[in-house]
């Protein structure tokens, strides 16, 4: 018994000696990961900072592109994959939206311009230099994903809910990505939008004159009851047809809704589909108030295809697909079968009515967009 009672201890001993250790090891592992996502975070609002102040100096816009450009070549030779032009725009637009976010405060005469002679001075305290309380509470994936969101009031939204909720950055993006703040917002029933929120979180010419981008959806006519779930989206595009027609662009006629089209092997429902008299084209539309993602663009391909050869009249020009979703996505664009194919194309819609800057910054978001589908 005696002999018992000493392995029992002895494996309870081991047993703590275990959890004690893991416990100082997560713990050290944790201010480590704090300390370093602080100082990347920082890093990227001083390059932000260095390389706005070098593209104000002319307010030409193809020298600001070429400046950074060419910065991004030179730091990848030097640094590696980390400091594509892509991820320098991210770093400007980080440090334009908070632009004192780590200025002193109380008097404190540390501003942009003395930053920036500690860093042409090569000093080595030019962190030092910076608000010493630091306001950071999100990673800078967090901080990346809020940047996408035009509005200020939603970035600041965003960003006190994703601390207080501690979500992760995939729950994040797609809240974001799904205009949450703006649908909880409108929506007299907030609890149903948040609700329907955790469950989806918890796994976590062209024809582009007629195809206008980004699709601003305040003519959807969502009243102050609307309950801005996901599912009521195609209603209200049907209540308002007429207004998103005029949306969509010139010569659109509505054709059908839920089209049905039946294989030997299964049954598929096209949310939508239009004729347009200009293309002299058959326009199928998904509907998804998520972000695109890759099998969004593969299911709109097969529709396509199916619709060309299962439905479409003979003297008629190739179906087009349009998938109209709540944010687009750069990576999707360049490396999916929506690049460089003039049949499908992907659109933003927006549940409000932009600011002229807002309005201007998501244009110029998804002309980028564009652009990445159609580099060729």
């Amino acid at each position: 018994m005696e002999e018992n009672n000493k392995i029992i201890k002895k494996e309870q001993q081991e047993k703590m000696l275990f959890q004690d250790a893991c416990i100082i090891i997560d713990q050290a592992q944790m201010a480590a990961y704090h300390k370093i996502n602080e100082i990347l975070i920082k890093r990227n609002w001083l390059l932000g900072m260095r390389i706005q102040h070098e593209v104000l100096k002319d307010k030409r816009a193809e020298y600001g592109e070429q400046v950074v450009k060419s910065l991004a070549k030179e730091l990848t030779t030097k640094y590696g994959e980390g400091f594509t032009w892509r991820n320098l725009y991210n770093y400007i637009d980080f440090y334009s939206t908070y632009s004192s976010f780590f200025l002193k405060e109380n008097g404190e005469t540390a501003n942009a311009q003395t930053i920036l002679h500690s860093v042409r001075a090569k000093s080595e305290n030019i962190f030092h230099s910076l608000r010493a309380k630091s306001p950071i509470r999100l990673s800078w994936t967090h901080y990346r994903i809020i940047l996408q969101e035009n509005s200020q009031e939603a970035r600041d939204w965003y960003e006190q809910e994703a601390a207080r909720e501690m979500w992760g950055t995939r729950t994040l993006q797609r809240n974001v990505s799904s205009q949450y703040y703006h649908r909880l917002l409108k929506s007299q029933d907030k609890v149903l939008v948040h609700d329907e929120m955790i469950k989806l979180t918890a796994p976590m010419q062209d024809k582009l004159e007629y195809l206008k981008n980004p699709v601003v959806a305040e003519f959807l006519g969502f009243k102050n009851n609307a309950q801005y779930t996901e599912s009521n989206l195609e209603q209200s595009l049907i209540d308002h047809l007429v207004h998103f027609i005029m949306e969509l662009g010139k010569g659109f006629a509505f054709v059908d809704r839920q089209k049905h089209i039946h294989t030997e092997k299964e049954d598929y429902y096209i949310d939508l589909v239009f004729y347009n008299y200009h293309l002299r084209s058959f326009v199928l539309i998904d509907l998804k108030t998520t972000k695109l993602r890759h099998q969004d663009v593969g299911q709109m391909d097969m529709y396509v295809r199916m619709y060309d050869e299962l439905v479409r009249p003979e003297g008629h020009n190739p179906t087009i697909g349009l998938l109209l979703c709540a944010d687009t996505d750069e990576d999707i664009a360049r490396y999916s079968v929506l690049n460089d194919n003039d049949h499908l194309f992907a659109a933003k819609y927006l549940t409000y009515m932009p600011t002229k800057e807002e309005l201007r910054r998501e244009i110029e978001q998804q002309k980028e967009f564009f652009r990445l589908q159609h580099k060729k």
